[in-house]
């Protein structure tokens, strides 16, 4: 089975970060590059994905980056955002909602780390709930 999901860049920045191949942003980021999660996404999300993981503080290869970026846009599915009237503490998050909010109706996920950024809503979870998900 295959599942939609919008991913947040800190789940990308945990999953390059952990030294754990264990750890659920790790097998979030494998499942992607297995194909068992098509990443939906948008020009802004792949420029924030580009800008952030290319910040200087995080030390990513270049090679680790790329991977990342082509996987998104190979394997991936670019959506129209839809508009919505919710608030967003941080306005670069609402791309993030948007994206999955237009392919929810088809069983789309939100998987963050920072579930606080977002509304409460079924279809925004965590990494582990997403493997919790895939793995039942």
């Amino acid at each position: 089975m295959i599942y939609y999901a919008v991913i947040d860049t800190n789940v990308f920045i945990s999953a390059l970060l952990s030294k754990n191949n264990d750890t659920a942003t790790v097998k979030v980021l494998n499942a992607m590059l297995d194909g068992i999660i098509v990443p939906l996404y948008h020009s802004e999300i792949l420029a924030e994905y580009d800008e952030v993981l290319h910040r200087e503080r995080f030390h990513f290869h270049e090679n680790s980056i790329q991977k990342i970026l082509s996987a998104v846009k190979q394997y991936g599915v670019n959506v129209v955002p839809q508009a919505t009237e919710e608030m967003f503490v941080d306005k670069d998050d609402l791309i993030f909602y948007e994206i999955a909010l237009a392919k929810v109706d088809e069983g789309a996920y939100l998987i963050t780390g920072n579930q606080k950024h977002y509304p409460l809503r079924s279809f925004i979870v965590t990494p582990t709930e997403m493997m919790r998900i895939i793995e039942q």
